[in-house]
């Protein structure tokens, strides 16, 4: 299927990219921190590279100018300290080598209570570990140019038993909260904001994402299944309790080729709330999904960005979801048309042009299964309290740009039920 190719109307266009907010909040001023000596940040690069085996890290009150990374590298039962997200910063704005700020490899480990600021790459980065928490972190970039930020202020990948409980992160490129090809994830309590991605849990099994806030993102929450990674299809991720509020942020993501993964986020268009791409086994319900001027949820197969969609062990269907008892709030304003997914909803909506939508489904469906879309064989199971109330589009792609309609119906996906069970048990432990 080709990517489409929507011819905007100019009018709008303007109107839209003018409408799209940019922010540079901080959370805490880091300008008011005492310097700390160099003596002192030597102490700190030193402590990362001598500490043993269920140690601790523990790094004082204070503004830390870092030109090195922080490695932690294959230690288990570490805490890493700080004496509150407001008192102690590490700063990696003269960072000469390495891409992340505080890079950790091993098990069973834990960093709390600390900012960090401006990293080249990723603030934090844990790959490969099994049993990592992330308590109380903050993670930014103070940048006036918000595209030469780093790619994720919070980035476990590969890793087994993620905690992430009370962070902030903001003003990434990419993803504020960002999980990848891990198993068994809980992210809570956390707030994301001035982000392209507020959270993303991206071919991952296993995921819990409740009570937290992703605000003034250009997307909110984004479950993602992307093609020719080493973990392939993730399932089972459950985003509840969660407020998903004025995600209307400019989308200031960079492409970083034509090829599949080729950052996939510089797709999202600016009002985005949840975004489902490709994603499998997926409930999401009593969310507050308020303000998000393009539509509130989006369940979308890999087909609509135009990448390559055949991988082994992959699909590129959204399948299984069950959508309820989210409350909407559809009245921010035009839908963005700054992304061709943005034009898409403005122009071809079933409920007039440059219409909000509070859930959009593209469509796709696998004509193996069945021959009509009629028969749900995608198994998306809609039930939102005042169906009747909420604008819902069911676009028709299959034949791509030449050929594009939408309807309101929901009746097909509705009266349908999709269990989600996710095993969580052992980060009880952590």
């Amino acid at each position: 299927m080709s990517k489409f190719n929507f011819l905007p109307f100019l009018i709008l266009l303007l109107y839209g990219a003018a409408c799209s907010s940019s922010s540079n909040e901080q959370t805490y001023d880091s300008s008011k921190i005492t310097r700390v000596s160099a003596e002192e940040v030597e102490k700190v690069v030193e402590d990362f590279i001598m500490v043993e085996d269920g140690g601790v890290i523990e790094i004082p009150a204070g503004f830390y100018e870092l030109n090195t990374q922080l490695i932690l590298d294959n230690k288990s039962n570490v805490i890493i300290k700080g004496a509150g997200m407001d008192q102690t910063f590490l700063s990696f704005k003269g960072l000469q080598t390495g891409g992340e700020g505080v890079k950790i490899v091993g098990k069973n480990i834990v960093i709390q209570d600390l900012t960090i600021e401006d990293a080249p790459g990723d603030g934090v980065k844990a790959q490969h570990t099994d049993g990592i928490t992330f308590r109380r972190i903050n993670v930014t970039w103070t940048n006036g140019d918000k595209s030469k930020n780093g790619t994720y202020a919070i980035y476990p990948v590969q890793c087994k038993n993620v905690m992430i409980d009370e962070v902030i992160a903001s003003h990434s490129r990419d993803a504020g909260i960002y999980v990848g090809q891990s198993e068994n994830i809980v992210v809570k309590n956390s707030l994301a904001f001035g982000n392209v991605a507020g959270i993303e849990i991206e071919n991952c099994d296993n995921a819990e994402v409740f009570k937290n806030i992703a605000r003034d993102n250009a997307g909110g929450i984004l479950v993602f299944n992307l093609p020719g990674l080493p973990k392939s299809d993730g399932k089972r991720t459950r985003i509840y309790d969660n407020d998903v509020i004025e995600n209307n942020h400019e989308n200031f993501a960079t492409a970083i080729g034509e090829g599949p993964n080729g950052n996939t986020v510089t797709m999202i268009p600016p009002g985005s709330g949840i975004v489902l791409l490709a994603a499998k086994e997926v409930e999401i319900f009593n969310n507050r999904i308020l303000k998000n001027k393009t539509f509130g949820v989006a369940i979308a197969s890999y087909q609509i960005t135009g990448f390559p969609d055949e991988a082994p062990n992959w699909s590129p269907y959204t399948t299984d979801v069950y959508l309820h008892d989210n409350q909407y709030d559809r009245s921010e304003g035009f839908p963005d048309l700054t992304r061709e997914l943005g034009q898409m909803v403005s122009i071809y909506n079933a409920h007039g042009k440059a219409t909000t939508q509070d859930i959009i489904y593209d469509g796709i469906w696998d004509t193996s299964i069945s021959e009509t879309i009629d028969t749900n064989p995608m198994r998306i199971c809609i039930s939102e309290p005042s169906m009747n109330e909420l604008y819902f589009s069911r676009f028709f792609l299959m034949d791509g740009d030449d050929n594009i309609d939408a309807f309101k119906e929901s009746e097909p996906f509705q009266n349908c039920k999709v269990e989600v069970t996710t095993d969580i048990s052992q980060l009880a432990k952590m």
